[in-house]
């Protein structure tokens, strides 16, 4: 009987520095960016919204948050969300114009437009008013501040299209967990309830039935009632299972040394908030805004004692996550800095009516969010490789 040779064992290649260590993940190549620095990106953006009327200045924080999401959108379920909060911003603006135009508005104007009948009302009721007349400045003020409304729920929106609300839980502290799952689930309510839509939408469209009109909104409402019922379901289970809500034995002095840290920190951070993106705050915010996040920062340190959970595999922050969060930490620093030398570049005048002028020195500012559109990675494809589906042949053996 012949002896069939040994086949020689190849030597072993030494290791390089480019291979990933176990536990880690490489901050080199397609990848997922940190969503911290999607959120402190879309942040910064929705900062500064908030601090102009200016509708030429929101357009285009709307235009680059746009780009940057065309750009940098992986083809998970959960990235479709940004047309949906689109439309959800259209609608908002369509709302806030139509209550100017049925129930009044508190600028004063002389421009009627037209003037609609006007209902009665009692005594007690004085200061409100449904009908009469519909002046210019009443409409370009609820314009001006729909559309303002509208782009911080773009700014979101981008954040949800772009960060993964799994990926974001597994950030957070541990003082966070429990309050973080539930941020998170409903984060991720809204891009799995449009993916949900599509999907009915399409199977409709494919049996030759009509995915349009008020029929087929009823008919697709109960299928995705019953798949949200059961994904909640399938999610307690899980959750059951992983035993969540184990907390460690910690102190009595520490868990009420973490509940006055905290919620002191979150109150002065509020306070130090309010009063950078109100014109006109004095020098106590900077002050108040550090010892704000010292003191939040020591509560989420004290209160992550309780937390027996690991992590696995963490997201690496590298230089592509520094670009991002400091590109939107740098649109609403500059945009803050120039709204309070300038506020009339903010906000356009509406009582006389004027046209709307673009700020250079601003717009300069909110362009710089369009860095992570270049700088941050691109992200992974749900797809094999072609080299991966070629190697995929069934066994002939």
């Amino acid at each position: 009987m012949p002896v069939t040779p040994a086949t020689p064992v190849p030597p072993a290649t030494p290791a390089t520095p480019a291979t990933r260590t176990r536990g880690t993940r490489s901050a080199l190549g397609p990848r997922h960016l940190h969503p911290g620095a999607w959120w402190l990106w879309s942040l910064g953006l929705a900062a500064a919204a908030s601090r102009s009327t200016n509708p030429l200045l929101l357009l285009l924080i709307v235009a680059v948050a746009a780009y940057v999401v065309t750009a940098r959108r992986s083809d998970a379920p959960w990235s479709r969300s940004y047309g949906a909060f689109l439309r959800i911003g259209l609608a908002v603006l369509a709302v806030r114009v139509l209550f100017a135009v049925l129930l009044g508005s508190p600028v004063p104007g002389s421009h009627v437009l037209f003037t609609l009948p006007q209902l009665p009302l009692p005594g007690w009721a004085q200061g409100v008013r449904i009908g009469g007349r519909v002046t210019l400045e009443a409409v370009l003020f609820a314009l001006y501040d729909g559309l303002r409304l509208a782009t911080l729920l773009i700014c979101v929106g981008a954040a949800n299209a772009l960060a993964s609300p799994a990926r974001l839980l597994r950030v957070l502290p541990g003082a966070l967990y429990e309050v973080g799952v539930a941020a998170v689930v409903a984060t991720s309510f809204a891009p799995n309830l449009v993916a949900d839509v599509q999907r009915l939408r399409a199977a409709r469209r494919l049996r030759g039935r009509a995915d349009h009109g008020i029929r087929s909104v009823l008919s697709v409402g109960l299928p995705v009632l019953e798949s949200a019922l059961e994904r909640s379901v399938a999610l307690a289970a899980a959750m059951d299972t992983r035993g969540f809500g184990r907390t460690a034995p910690v102190p009595r002095s520490i868990a009420r040394a973490t509940a006055a840290l905290t919620v002191c920190g979150l109150l002065g951070i509020c306070a130090a908030v309010y009063g950078l993106l109100t014109a006109g705050s004095g020098d106590w915010t900077v002050p108040v805004l550090l010892l704000g996040l010292g003191a939040a920062g020591g509560g989420l340190l004290l209160g992550s004692r309780r937390t027996v959970r690991t992590r696995y595999r963490p997201d690496p922050w590298a230089r592509a996550e520094w670009l991002v969060a400091g590109s939107g930490l740098a649109v609403a620093g500059a945009t803050i800095w120039l709204s309070g030398r300038d506020p009339a570049a903010f906000a356009t005048s509406v009582v006389p009516p004027a046209a709307p002028v673009l700020p250079l020195a601003a717009a300069a500012a909110v362009l710089l969010g369009l860095l992570p559109a270049f700088a941050a990675p691109s992200p992974p494809s749900g797809a094999l490789p072609s080299t991966a589906r070629a190697d995929r042949k069934p066994d002939q053996s």
